[in-house]
C-alpha cells in the first residue's frame, strides 16, 4: 500500500538570498527523504514558500529604500531559481502573500478565537520615540536574559533557541536609530499556550524516535512552564487581525507562517483541479505522515506553537517528525549575513555545479550537533571522493565498456565467488541505506552508499578486466558486466542525494527514462491577484528503489565525467569572498 508523505519544509524569509546554512539546515534534507519516497512508490507532498510577512521584510525594505513587496518579489524569485539550480523539488514552492493563505490563517484565527483559545489583552511593549513607533521582533535587539547573546531579537534568541518578549533584553536598543526605546502600553491577541500543556505533553510522549536535541528542547519548555504568546504586531505589513476594530494590527509573522503547510496543500489540491484532496494530507483520519524540515531556531514553533493551533483547531493532523539540524557554521565561524560571512546560493551556482555541493552538506549535516563547512573539506571531498571514488568508478568501467564491446552491456559468464558477493553488497545496501532515510540519518545513509562505491572500486583493483581482456575476454566480459550492474545500483542509491549526476548517468547506462523529473514555474491566478509559484512533476510509477537488473546488450551511451575535478587555487579565491 502506498504511503502518503507530506514533506513540509521551513518558509525561508523573503529579505535575502539562501546561504549554505538554509540549505544545509532546511533544504537539502527534505529533499533527499522526497525523492527517496518517491521512488518507493509513495504518493509524496513536498510544500514550501517564501515567508513574505512581518518584521523581517519590513526592515530589510527600510534597508533597501525599496517597498515590502519589491522585497518580497525580489527574493522570492530569487529562491525558485536557487531551487531550481540545486535540484529541490517542490511539488509547490508558493509564498504568503496570496489570497488563499490569507483566507486559510484568517479561518484559523478565528476558529481558535471562537472556541477560546485566543484571548485579547492590554499589554506592555518597547517604543522607540525617535522613530515614533512600537519595536516588535526584529525592530530591537539587545542582550539574551537565557545565554547572553548580545543581539537577540525581539521575539527569539538565534543563538540559543529560546522565545523571548522584547520586555526581556538587556540593554535594549531600537533596530532603526539605536537609541534605547521606552515602555509603552499597547493591545495584542494572546494564544493561551497554558491550556494546551497537557495535550502537547501526550504529544509528546510518544516521539521517541525524534532527534533527541528537537524532542529534549520541546520536553525543557514544557517543564519550564509555557506562556501566553502574543500573536499580533503593531505594524502596518502583514495579515490583518480579522476582529472588528483591529483591523490596524497583524498577525504575528510565525502564527502566519506555519499555518503554510496546510494553505500550501491546499493551493496545491486546488492547482491541480482536486480542491478537496488535501484533506488526505490533513484530516486527523487520514492515513498520512508529516515531517517538518527546520533549522534549531525554530523547534519551538514547530514542536509547541504549531501542533498547539492544530489541537486547538480540531481535526488536524499533528507533525509525525520534526527533524530539526543544528548550525552549520563557514570556516569555523557562524553565519553572517550583515557582515557577509556566507556564501549564497546564487553566487554558488554561477561557479560550481548542484551535486557536490549536496554531497558536502549531506556528508557534514549538522543532525545531531554543529558542524561546519570549509572550502578546502569542499574541494578535498570534491576531488577525492566524487571525483577519484565514485566518478572514477564509473567513468572507467563506462568508457572500458564502450570502448571494447561495441558501445555495449556485455553478457556475462559464470560469476565467481566475488563477482557474486559485490553484487550482494549493493543489492543489501537498498535495505540499509533506505532504512537510514526513512529514519532521517541523511549522513548515516550517503556514507553507507560512499562505502559500497569504495568496495566496487577494490573489486574492480582485484579483477582487473583490462589485464584479461585480450587473453580471457569472456571474463573481462563478466567483470565488466558485474561492474556496470553494481554501477548502476550505485546510480539508484545516489540518486536521492545527487540527482543531476544520477540522471547523467543513467542516460549514459543507455535507459531513456527519467530519475530526475521536472521543475517549472506557473502563474496561479486568483481573484484579485496572481503570483508565481515553483512546482514539479515526474513520470516514473510504482516502486523503482531497487537493484539493478541491467539487461545485456543494452546499448550505451558516450560516456562524459560525471564530476568536474577543481583547482586548489579555488579555496583562496572563495576565501577572498568572504567577509
Amino acid at each position: 500500500m502506498h504511503e502518503k508523505i507530506l514533506v513540509a519544509v521551513a518558509w525561508p524569509y523573503a529579505n535575502s538570498d539562501l546561504h549554505l546554512g538554509q540549505l544545509a539546515g532546511a533544504y537539502i534534507p527534505p529533499d533527499i527523504l522526497a525523492r527517496y519516497h518517491r521512488f518507493r512508490g509513495n504518493d509524496v507532498l513536498m510544500v514550501s514558500g517564501s515567508d513574505t510577512h512581518g518584521t523581517p521584510i519590513t526592515v530589510a525594505a527600510g534597508q533597501l529604500g525599496i517597498s515590502p513587496n519589491e522585497v518580497m518579489e525580489r527574493y522570492h524569485k530569487s529562491f525558485i531559481e536557487s531551487f531550481v539550480g540545486l535540484g529541490i523539488s517542490f511539488d509547490l514552492f508558493t509564498h504568503t502573500d496570496t489570497e488563499n493563505h490569507w483566507a486559510v490563517t484568517t479561518d484559523l484565527f478565528t476558529r481558535l478565537l471562537e472556541k477560546g483559545y485566543i484571548f485579547r489583552e492590554t499589554t506592555k511593549a518597547l517604543f522607540c520615540p525617535h522613530d515614533r513607533r512600537f519595536l516588535p521582533d526584529r525592530y530591537v535587539e539587545g542582550g539574551c536574559p537565557f545565554c547572553e547573546f548580545e543581539d537577540a531579537r525581539g521575539d527569539q534568541c538565534d543563538n540559543c533557541g529560546k522565545p523571548l518578549d522584547a520586555l526581556e533584553l538587556v540593554n535594549p536598543r531600537c533596530k532603526l536609530c539605536g537609541k534605547r526605546p521606552e515602555v509603552r502600553e499597547t493591545e495584542h491577541f494572546f494564544l493561551d499556550l497554558p491550556q494546551f500543556s497537557e495535550p502537547l505533553k501526550a504529544y509528546l510522549a510518544d516521539k521517541g524516535y525524534w532527534r533527541p536535541n528537537v524532542r529534549n528542547f520541546a520536553l525543557g519548555m514544557l517543564d519550564e512552564g509555557l506562556r501566553p504568546r502574543a500573536i499580533t504586531r503593531d505594524i502596518d505589513w502583514g495579515i490583518p487581525v480579522p476582529v472588528e476594530g483591529y483591523s490596524s494590527k497583524r498577525i504575528y509573522v510565525w502564527f502566519d507562517a506555519v499555518i503554510g503547510y496546510l494553505s500550501a496543500t491546499i493551493e496545491w489540491a486546488q492547482n491541480r483541479g482536486t480542491p478537496e484532496a488535501w484533506h488526505d494530507w490533513w484530516d486527523i483520519d487520514k492515513p498520512s505522515r508529516a515531517y517538518h524540515f527546520i533549522g534549531k531556531d525554530n523547534i519551538f514553533f514547530h514542536t509547541l506553537i504549531w501542533p498547539a493551533m492544530l489541537i486547538g483547531y480540531g481535526g488536524r493532523k499533528l507533525p509525525y517528525d520534526v527533524p530539526a539540524n543544528e548550525w552549520l557554521t563557514l570556516e569555523g565561524r557562524k553565519l553572517s549575513s550583515s557582515r557577509n560571512w556566507a556564501v549564497w546560493a546564487p553566487d554558488y551556482l554561477s561557479r560550481y555545479d548542484p551535486d557536490p555541493l549536496r554531497y558536502c552538506l549531506t556528508v557534514r549535516a549538522p543532525e545531531s550537533s554543529d558542524s561546519d563547512f570549509s572550502w578546502q573539506e569542499f574541494l578535498d571531498r570534491n576531488n577525492n571522493e566524487l571525483v577519484g571514488t565514485w566518478g572514477n568508478l564509473v567513468h572507467r568501467m563506462v568508457t572500458f565498456a564502450y570502448r571494447n564491446f561495441c558501445g555495449q552491456v556485455p553478457s556475462p559468464g559464470h560469476l565467481t565467488e566475488p563477482d557474486r558477493a559485490i553484487i550482494d553488497v549493493a543489492e543489501r545496501a537498498f535495505m540499509t541505506v533506505g532504512a537510514e532515510i526513512e529514519a532521517c540519518r541523511f549522513r548515516s545513509a550517503i556514507g553507507k552508499v560512499m562505502a559500497v562505491a569504495r568496495e566496487a572500486n577494490r573489486y574492480l583493483d582485484a579483477a582487473a578486466p583490462w589485464k584479461s581482456l585480450k587473453t580471457e575476454r569472456d571474463r573481462a566480459a563478466t567483470v565488466t558486466y558485474v561492474a556496470l550492474r553494481v554501477i548502476d545500483s550505485l546510480k539508484m542509491l545516489f540518486a536521492p542525494f545527487l540527482p543531476s549526476s544520477s540522471q547523467a548517468l543513467h542516460q549514459a547506462l543507455g535507459y531513456e527514462s527519467d530519475l530526475l523529473g521536472t521543475q517549472r514555474t506557473v502563474t496561479v491566478q486568483e481573484n484579485t491577484r496572481k503570483h508565481f509559484a515553483l512546482v514539479y512533476s515526474y513520470d516514473w510509477e510504482g516502486d523503482i528503489w531497487a537493484p539493478s537488473q541491467l539487461p545485456p546488450g543494452q546499448a550505451l551511451r558516450r560516456p562524459e565525467p560525471l564530476f568536474r575535478k577543481l583547482e586548489p587555487e579555488i579555496v583562496e579565491q572563495e576565501l577572498a569572498r568572504l567577509g
